[in-house]
């Protein structure tokens, strides 16, 4: 056993359990639940754990990746709030980690993780999801920096954050779709940006479009080389992908709270298998993610894996759970609400189709099939 692991475990189990609100806070995707959500950010960050694997210096503890999976799983087993932050601490600081600036990380981290900025990811255009590549926003030097041209859509958290995070076309006459691309950073409450949200189907605005029409970006905040927005991109999907997004202790709090909810409603032998694999699928995930763990945070391909079984199982989960609610099933918050954010899973951060692909053809080296 790891002494120093089982008591920061306590230490965070402690905490939370002193700290997490008794009742569940509004829905982060209402402006009332964005601003309550933004506050426990600044609660965690105040207790020293909004960040925990990020070094000291930043807001963190520096602690290793074994460490922030046993915070994880105490944070979801405590019925803690969703972290509105997620999109910056999970997706946008380890991009400046890896390919930032040391002025940028100092810049820009210590208010991510306080809460004080909520970063909004704006990748996906109308004809530019998966197919990334194909996206047409650009962005035009002038005098100190760029402007910003175009349209992004389903860009998450960005109805109520402060700021964006995504990829511009810098070079238009590149050969390749793929190069000639820039990595920026830029505000959503300035001149040149309009924001419109776009309604889940339960009416709350969980995205937006973003229309840009010549938003000033300093050079300041461009990541890594104008012209190599690709390749850095495709890191941070690793972490999309991967461990940094969906932690097991999400899916591992998920399950015991299936498996109560089957033993309240009289242990439904119709059900009794699929509540077991939902046990044994986040164990499986558990040991998987500690297995991806031990090399990093970046598993390249393999994230592909993590992906498709997460988002997959996180319905999976929620259709069983919404089964053994029968009617109530409408009226129960937290399952349905859950299940609607579920559906997405297959296709945001890649859908599965193109994941699978991404299986076939750079994990178990099969030929590429026709398209």
């Amino acid at each position: 056993m790891d002494e120093s692991l089982e008591a920061f475990r306590a230490g965070a189990r402690a905490w939370l359990a002193a700290h997490v609100p008794p009742e569940p806070l509004p829905s982060l995707e209402t402006a009332e639940g964005f601003e309550a959500h933004r506050a426990w950010e600044a609660e965690l960050h105040a207790g020293g754990w909004s960040v925990v694997d990020w070094p000291e210096r930043y807001g963190g503890r520096g602690v290793d990746l074994f460490h922030w999976l046993a915070f994880e799983e105490e944070y979801w087993a405590a019925g803690a709030p969703g972290r509105v932050s997620q999109n910056g601490i999970s997706l946008l600081a380890p991009t400046l980690f890896d390919h930032g600036t040391e002025e940028q990380r100092t810049r820009v981290l210590p208010p991510m993780a306080s809460g004080g900025t909520v970063w909004a990811q704006a990748w996906s255009e109308p004809e530019a999801g998966s197919d990334l590549a194909s996206l047409r926003s650009r962005a035009e030097r002038t005098d100190g920096g760029w402007l910003l041209y175009g349209l992004k859509t389903w860009s998450s958290r960005a109805a109520f954050a402060d700021r964006a995070f995504g990829i511009f076309r810098t070079d238009p006459a590149a050969a390749r779709p793929h190069q000639g691309l820039t990595y920026l950073m830029f505000g959503l409450r300035g001149p040149g940006v309009t924001v419109r949200p776009i309604p889940r189907l339960d009416g709350r605005p969980a995205f937006a479009e973003l229309f840009l029409d010549g938003v000033f970006v300093p050079d300041e905040d461009v990541i890594g080389a104008p012209g190599d927005g690709w390749r850095i991109a495709m890191a941070a999907t690793g972490n999309e992908r991967g461990l940094m997004l969906r932690s097991p202790g999400r899916f591992l709090a998920a399950a015991d709270r299936l498996v109560r909810l089957w033993r309240e409603r009289g242990r439904d032998p119709a059900v009794r298998d699929r509540v077991a694999d939902a046990v044994i699928g986040a164990r499986a995930y558990q040991l998987f993610t500690e297995l991806a763990a031990s090399a990093g945070p970046g598993t390249g391909a393999a994230s592909s894996l993590n992906k498709v079984f997460w988002s997959e199982y996180d319905i999976a989960v929620h259709e069983t759970a919404l089964e053994l609610l029968g009617p109530e099933g409408e009226f129960d918050g937290a399952w349905s609400e859950g299940y609607t954010f579920a559906l997405a899973g297959p296709i945001y951060a890649g859908t599965n189709e193109i994941q699978r692909d991404i299986i076939a053809e750079r994990l178990l080296g099969l030929p590429k099939g026709r398209r």
